[in-house]
């Protein structure tokens, strides 16, 4: 009997299985909210991250290439283009010239020993549709290209920026003012001589989607869409130093180098009485000639020692000293 009693006990109650599960279930349910409000501040964070810094880095881009645009002696056909172009209804501007800021990708040599980098480089921003969300997004590269040759504005190493792009639309101004009409190409062939070379001012706009982090930002509602998309805005002026730049033409020129007047040094003067005088001064440096100094016809040569004078006169009147004269003289 005792041992009966003792195997009806062992176990537990069901009251008991359930008070287990229950409090099982709570402490279950507060670590899942924990770590669902841990992810959701680090997506926050991201998305925060993204907006403040994917936009303006690569306006940022944009604008410090543009800054250092190169203008001195180039066509006005290959200083700036901005192609008007659309993708799926979706404006995709390309943007092209050429710039002096050092170039951002490394170049081998020819010996690919070490890699170069060009102090000027053909670069541009151009966009294609994105291979994962067509017709949805685009995404956008730099180009680029060692040094600059007789077609700036194609091939180069293309770099990509980002695969989230809205928008990207440039407008052109050619002159100041609010009332200013912008422009949507520049620098075409086909297009108005006038608006060719480099324009007052552009603006850029670029619209970016944040990526979707959140289960909750994946709604199809066009209020959660909106909620993801930045826009932002820049302003790029040329100043009128720039404008200036585009007339210089630095031209090669060889320079001329004559000969000094005096190169064979100065003559002798002849004496007023004697014949032989105005002979001696033709020497390179020669000695007084005339009635008391006796300077003859070969009145001495300069430097490292004259040759004797048959008709007298001072030898080596330059340095040196010279040979002596066969009939008298210094």
């Amino acid at each position: 009997m005792l041992r009966r009693e003792q195997s009806e006990r062992a176990g537990f109650t069901l009251v008991e299985v359930m008070i287990t599960l229950m409090i099982m279930s709570m402490v279950l349910l507060a670590l899942a909210k924990i770590l669902t409000g841990a992810r959701r501040t680090r997506d926050i964070i991201f998305n925060v991250q993204e907006s403040q810094l994917a936009g303006p880095a690569i306006l940022d881009m944009v604008e410090s290439d543009l800054r250092g645009i190169f203008v001195m002696n180039r066509k006005v056909l290959d200083i700036l283009r901005v192609e008007d172009r659309a993708n799926s209804g979706m404006d995709s501007d390309r943007l092209d010239f050429v710039t002096s800021s050092n170039s951002r990708t490394l170049t081998p040599n020819d010996q690919r020993t070490k890699f170069l980098r060009a102090d000027i480089t053909e670069v541009g921003y151009c966009l294609r549709p994105n291979p994962d969300f067509p017709g949805e997004f685009m995404e956008i590269y730099r180009r680029e290209g060692f040094g600059v040759d007789t077609e700036p504005f194609t091939s180069g190493t293309y770099t990509f920026l980002h695969d989230r792009i809205l928008r990207f639309d440039i407008q052109v101004f050619n002159e100041d003012g609010v009332d200013a009409e912008p422009l949507d190409s520049w620098g075409m062939e086909q297009g108005d001589s006038e608006h060719r070379g480099l324009p007052t001012r552009l603006e850029i706009e670029l619209e970016i989607e944040l990526s979707p982090r959140l289960i909750n930002e994946y709604s199809t509602t066009k209020s959660a869409a909106m909620k993801r998309r930045v826009l932002y805005r820049r302003i790029i002026h040329f100043p009128a130093s720039q404008h200036l730049a585009m007339g210089i033409r630095p031209v090669m020129r060889i320079p001329v180098i004559t000969p000094p007047e005096n190169a064979s040094g100065t003559g002798g003067a002849g004496g007023p009485r004697d014949p032989g005088g105005a002979a001696g001064g033709a020497g390179a440096g020669g000695g007084a000639g005339g009635d008391a100094g006796g300077g003859g016809f070969g009145g001495g040569l300069g430097g490292s020692g004259g040759t004797p004078s048959p008709f007298g006169g001072g030898g080596g009147g330059g340095g040196g000293g010279g040979n002596p004269p066969i009939f008298g003289g210094g």
